[in-house]
């Protein structure tokens, strides 16, 4: 069985990490670079970097930033935050990214899950649907979780590994930054229903939630912010816990 990934996210504002709850009432939550550095050294294995007001202020991903986050770690790095064409995606991968991420564009475009597969292969592209759950269906959101979409989650993901998404970053609007856990219901149907990776995002609060997610959704990775932030729980003593419940991670 492969290995469980634990993946530290960056949600970056103005130049600095923020966290807030439900997408709204964001706090600082430290300098982007040193938490990169950090959590490399602590043994995370991969890291996201998110751009969370670049689409919402139409501009791109701060590219100096990216170049210094890259230069203090050497664990694959996804960045995401504008990026609506190829060209954003080859500048972010010369400052040091190993994939990008992509939410808002695909949904406008969704050709461009193609055109991107088609460029830099299949395992570049992560495909970022944050979704909530309205009268009775899940729908995906846009604009950092601003704008509803009448794109059902579901039949989303499935034409987006159709389209050439490698992976799926999947963030539960409704459990975002509760810390009760992550919508494990919802995870273990869209992972029924592709077959490429799943990472799981949204409600992380302590150790067991990472065990659950892992146990009952069966996702590939789960990714979390504030609980490593602000130091509530430390990767190595959470991959222990994982081994312990004999689910596979790397040390």
């Amino acid at each position: 069985m492969l290995a469980k990934r634990i993946i530290p996210c960056l949600d970056v504002k103005d130049g600095r990490t923020v966290k807030g709850v439900n997408f709204v009432d964001l706090r600082d939550a430290g300098d982007p670079v040193e938490l990169a550095w950090q959590y490399s050294q602590q043994g995370a294995d991969e890291l996201v970097f998110l751009d969370i007001t670049a689409t919402h202020e139409r501009r791109k991903t701060t590219v100096d930033l990216v170049k210094a986050v890259a230069s203090q770690i050497n664990i694959p790095f996804t960045i995401g935050g504008g990026i609506n064409e190829l060209a954003d995606a080859d500048v972010l991968l010369n400052a040091g990214a190993d994939k990008i991420s992509i939410n808002s564009a695909a949904v406008r475009n969704p050709k461009l899950l193609e055109e991107l597969a088609n460029a830099f292969g299949v395992q570049f592209v992560v495909l970022a649907v944050d979704t909530r759950f309205v009268n009775g269906k899940n729908y995906v959101h846009l604009r950092g979780g601003r704008d509803i979409t009448d794109l059902e989650t579901e039949q989303w993901v499935k034409e987006a590994e159709d389209r050439g998404a490698g992976e799926i970053l999947l963030t539960s609007m409704d459990h975002d930054g509760t810390k009760n856990g992550f919508d494990n219901n919802l995870l273990k149907k869209i992972n029924a229903s592709i077959h490429i990776p799943l990472i799981a995002s949204g409600g992380a609060g302590n150790q067991q939630h990472f065990v659950d997610v892992f146990q009952e959704a069966q996702v590939d990775a789960a990714l979390a912010a504030s609980v490593f932030h602000y130091g509530e729980i430390l990767i190595p003593e959470l991959k222990n816990t994982l081994q312990n419940q004999g689910i596979p991670v790397r040390f």
